[in-house]
Order: C-alpha cells, then structure tokens, then sequence
C-alpha cells in the first residue's frame, strides 16, 4: 500500500487505447506521460481524474509494467467521462492505494477465484499473475456470473485462459438465444469446480449479496474464513481513509481494503443485512 495524504497530486497518464466491452463498459489502457506512479499490485485501486469534470475509484484490470488498464462503466458523470476517453487524451491517476490481493502468499494452494458482473475486472490481474508461475500454485478454478452474456466483461481473454490451465465455468441469470452455458446464480457453479477446501486461497469480487452467499457456502465446504480474501471496493471518495465514506464499522475501506478477509468482514456485512 501507498502511503498518500489528502493533498496527493494526480500523476498525468494518456490513453493508449480503448476497448468496448459491453454496451456501456470499455477497457481503458493507460501509459504515463513522464515520471509513473510506484508499482501497482493486482487487487489496488487508483483514483482517476477526468479533467473538468471530476475523479473516482477505479480497480486495477491490467497491470504490465507502468501500462495500467481500468475497465469502466459508464453510470454518472465522471465515469461516462472516462468511458468516453479516446485515444491520445489524457486523465490524472493517484495511487496505487489500497490493499492487493496477496497472491504469494497462497503458494502452494489451489486458487478458487469467483467473480460476478464487473467484479472480473479486479480479479483478472490476479488471473493473470497465477497463470503466468503455474508451478507455484495449485489447481486455478475461475467461476464466472453476469446478468447476461451481453454483460460479460473480460470475455477475450476467456480462451487463452482455458489454453493456459485455467478452469473457467460461467453462467449467466438470463440467457439470450445463442447462449449454450449455465444459467443460474454463480454459487451453483461450486458443486462442479475441483479444489480441496483444506488447501486452497477463495478470491471473490463482485455484488456484495454474491460475496456474502459465495463466502459462506465456502466455509459449509470447510474453507477456513481467513483464506477467503473479498474485495468490498465501493463508495469510496477520497482514496485516503480521512472522509469516512467509505466506512465499514471499524474499517476504512480505501485504507484497510478494498481487499480483507471474510473472517474480518463476515460480523460487519451480517449486520449490514439487518
């Protein structure tokens, strides 16, 4: 994590290039203009400035080198903003900020990584990184959920992940009539992925009512709560934990998060449902 105070200053980076994926989502891949920002880790996030108009959190979708990739929906102002960036136009970028999602520290370990709607987008650096040292891990299940198929992002990468080891199972909850997959809700998928809960690190990113049942039908399997890692990025502000946005109970998610462990957040978001 980087340590940043409220006067951080936005380094300036220019878009590369631009990539639709859905009807109102693109991926924007970001080289800096001079001097870059320190080095960024899968699962961090950044604050991105449209000039003029104003800044968000957005996560990490692609990290090689200094060239960041953010996969932005277009939903208010400064996201329709950024999702309307064409190449050779420049944005500010501060950070890295934040919480990874420490994958060396799941060595040796099957990897379950479950994603639902835009929340691949945080996980597919983290995809990428465990497929690049196969050696070091174990069995690599990435479980997929979207609305529809017309809303999956990330989709391709989809074969060269299968190519390179992964199993990858998606499902969507309402199909179209070309779709040949699973429908239904993307828990229903973890009676087919091939992991022993007693060795294995769960990453899961996506609604939180998706990561709420995800977690807890994972520890019923007998995965234990602190190897659960869960990405709670939302209503974030400022970036630097000083405006209490994006407060859960004790924790300041831009600060102590975006990604903490099911052990820590389980009583917290429990007593959000009440």
């Amino acid at each position: 994590m980087t340590a940043v105070g409220p006067d951080m200053v936005p380094v300036p980076y220019r878009v590369a290039e631009r990539r639709d994926e859905t009807s109102d989502t693109a991926e924007i891949v970001l080289q800096p203009v001079a001097a870059p920002l320190p080095p960024c880790a899968p699962g961090q996030f950044a604050m991105v400035y449209a000039f003029g108009v104003g800044d968000i959190p957005l996560s990490l979708s692609g990290i090689d080198g200094h060239v960041l990739t953010h996969t932005v929906r277009s939903v208010g102002a400064v996201s329709a903003a950024l999702h309307g960036l064409r190449p050779g136009e420049t944005v500010g970028v501060c950070g890295p900020l934040g919480t990874g999602w420490d994958l060396p520290t799941a060595a040796g370990r099957d990897l379950l990584i479950v994603a639902g709607g835009l929340g691949l987008a945080p996980l597919r650096p983290l995809v990428t990184a465990a497929l690049a040292t196969p050696r070091r891990y174990g069995r690599l299940n990435v479980l997929i959920g979207a609305r529809t198929p017309g809303d999956l992002v990330c989709a391709r990468d989809f074969d060269g992940w299968r190519a390179a080891g992964a199993r990858l199972q998606i499902t969507v909850d309402r199909p179209d009539d070309g779709w040949q997959g699973d429908v239904g809700v993307v828990t229903a998928l973890l009676d087919r992925a091939d992991f022993d809960p007693d060795n294995t690190t769960a990453f899961l990113c996506g609604p939180e009512v998706m990561i709420r049942a995800t977690a807890r039908d994972l520890t019923h399997r007998g995965l234990a709560p602190d190897r659960i890692r869960i990405s709670l990025e939302r209503t974030m502000h400022c970036g630097t934990g000083h405006c209490g946005h994006c407060q859960l109970g004790p924790l300041l998610l831009c600060r102590d998060g975006p990604v903490v462990s099911w052990s820590r957040a389980e009583h917290l978001l429990s007593i959000r449902e009440l």
